[in-house]
Formats: structure tokens, sequence, C-alpha cells
């Protein structure tokens, strides 16, 4: 068996800072929209999709490739949204598989709410420490990152 190609010593530090970061990033926004709205984060992540389409309504599958979800994780958000009214399902016309997600007046009065502290928060956390060659440099590597993940093969396969 060949000898993992252990991280250096700055590798690691930028791995075990990147995953901080993530954690406690998360965690910031997180709590603030909890704080500030009574929303959770994966109340936020349905609603943002589904308040930026056409009509606020999605197919599942749809909802669940924008915001990286597997089916059953997104199908007990949705029925615990639906609970709150938040949003309601509907039968797909094209898929009877399939179902339409909508946001309702009270899941659009929530978003409409939310975002303006949410992306306060965000620009706090994160945009204000940045400069644009910051930006522009963040923006290149995540996105090289990305690139990566999609061509590699050997782990898990995409959210459909």
């Amino acid at each position: 068996m060949t000898e993992p190609a252990w991280l250096d010593a700055s590798e690691a530090r930028l791995w075990r800072t990147w995953v901080r970061l993530n954690h406690e990033l998360m965690s910031a926004l997180g709590a603030q929209l909890s704080r500030e709205s009574g929303l959770s984060d994966a109340d936020y992540a349905v609603l943002v999709p589904l308040s930026e389409s056409a009509d606020g309504v999605l197919q599942a599958r749809d909802l669940r490739e924008q915001i990286f979800w597997d089916r059953s994780r997104l199908s007990h958000q949705i029925r615990r949204m639906e609970e709150r009214g938040l949003l309601a399902r509907e039968p797909c016309p094209d898929d009877a598989r399939s179902s339409m997600v909508r946001i309702t007046s009270t899941g659009l009065a929530a978003i409409t709410e939310a975002a303006p502290g949410h992306v306060a928060a965000t620009r706090r956390h994160v945009f204000d420490h940045l400069n644009d060659d910051d930006i522009t440099t963040l923006t290149a590597i995540f996105d090289r990152l990305l690139t990566g993940l999609d061509h590699d093969t050997s782990g898990p396969t995409k959210v459909p």
C-alpha cells in the first residue's frame, strides 16, 4: 500500500483554518437567522430559490439540485415548513412521481423579513474583511476547487 501524501504544516494549517471558518461562519449565520427571524438555516436555504423562481414554485427535484440536498432531507424539511405554513406541495403536472413546491404568502413574508439581516450578517462576517482583489482571488480559487470536485469520479455522486 502506498504511503499517503500527508499535508505539510502550512497545508494542515490552511485545512484546519478552513474547517473552523466554515463551521463558525455557518453557526454565526444560522444563529443570526434564528434570533432575528425565527427561521433556521435550512428554512432559509429552501425559501431563497423558491422566492427567486418564477411564480414562487419549483419542482422538488430542481429545488434539491439548487440547494445540494438529498431527497429525504428535502422531504422532511418541506413537511416541517408546510406545517408552519411557509410552503405547500402540489402535484407535478409533468411527472406523477414528483411534486411541485410553492412558497406561500407566509413564506414569502418570512424570507422578505429575514433577507436584509442575513445579508447584513454575511457582509459583516465576510465581505467587510475583503477587498475587491480578495473577492476576485477567492472566487477563482473556489471555482477551481469546485471544478476539481465536479470532475472527481472517486467520491460520492452528485445529488440528481
